[in-house]
């Protein structure tokens, strides 16, 4: 659309991995067998929970949520990412472009906003186990969910219009092969001060302050784990949250090295900015039931039992 001086692009077009192109039907392999992975063992972590009822705690139910948003990442960069390695399908209309960017960041921050609710669920459970079953009631951790969902959909819901008021140069090659705020952001040719500013406060002000107060619940967990008798109940304390520990780890890595990327490094191989938001993205959704099957006792002998069942 050109209105005088305004230009707004019909679509953008995608890229898969720079440079290897050519290997883009092999590469796909990989990507198929971690996008089968994420899909089988998210569903599985929800039909495990949904049907052990000694799983109906407030542990799962978060646990849950964490299932139901790498479900949502999968299916929001599914369809674009197999469709450039398959059939070099790299174009995706503008509109179409900020709904898939609008929803790939709002999981994103449900995902850290979930993350920091299992934090405060195991800090309750280690500094006040006898309190926890009544702080942490079924309609309050459903009260929690509800409000993550409101604040990443209500504070990201700025963003598709503040793009949608910039005037574009013409260039219309994103970096990946799925819509992010940024790579839409740095193809205008416009003042886009707003947009940057907006951007860092919302993600420093959600994302950051999740990464803060789980960092702090962890303090405060290892405070109380030091203060407990013997080095026994010590460790079986730490151990129920290793694989929260993996989680948060794997999650957040990924998320601040494309962050700092996306602002600081111009002279970045396209590359590693590549592979960083496939790690980002990809990985988490498929190794998080895995680290939860392996790690929890409960998860791994409610999936015997249904497997003995088969």
């Amino acid at each position: 659309e050109v209105n005088g001086s305004f230009y707004q692009p019909s679509a953008f077009f995608m890229v898969g991995i720079p440079g290897l192109e050519a290997f883009h039907p092999w590469i796909s392999i990989p990507f198929c067998a971690l996008y089968l992975i994420a899909l089988s063992g998210n569903c599985m972590i929800l039909f495990i929970i949904k049907k052990t009822q000694s799983l109906h705690e407030p542990m799962y139910y978060f646990l849950s949520m964490l299932a139901v948003t790498d479900l949502g990442l999968v299916f929001c960069t599914l369809p674009t990412t197999l469709g450039i390695f398959w059939f070099n399908m790299r174009r995706i209309g503008f509109d179409a472009c900020l709904t898939q960017m609008y929803f790939i960041h709002i999981l994103s921050f449900i995902e850290s906003s979930v993350l920091l609710a299992m934090a405060f669920d195991r800090f309750i459970a280690i500094s006040h186990p006898l309190r926890h079953p009544s702080i942490l009631t079924k309609t309050t951790v459903m009260k929690i969910g509800l409000a993550i969902i409101v604040r990443g959909m209500v504070s990201l819901l700025p963003i598709p219009f503040l793009l949608k008021r910039l005037t574009y140069c013409g260039k219309t090659e994103l970096s990946h092969s799925f819509c992010f705020h940024s790579d839409i952001m740095n193809l205008a040719c416009a003042d886009i001060k707003v947009n940057v500013f907006y951007g860092m406060i919302i993600l420093l002000s959600t994302v950051g302050m999740d990464f803060i107060f789980i960092v702090l619940s962890y303090i405060l967990i290892i405070k109380t784990v030091v203060s407990l008798a013997t080095k026994e109940e010590c460790l079986k304390s730490l151990n129920t949250c290793v694989s929260h520990i993996c989680a948060v780890l794997v999650f957040f890595i990924p998320m601040i090295g494309l962050s700092m990327i996306h602002r600081f490094g111009k002279n970045v191989p396209p590359l590693i900015n590549t592979l960083v938001a496939y790690t980002y993205l990809i990985i988490p959704p498929a190794l998080n039931p895995i680290i939860y099957s392996i790690k929890s006792s409960h998860i791994r002998e409610a999936l015997l039992r249904a497997l003995w069942k088969k």
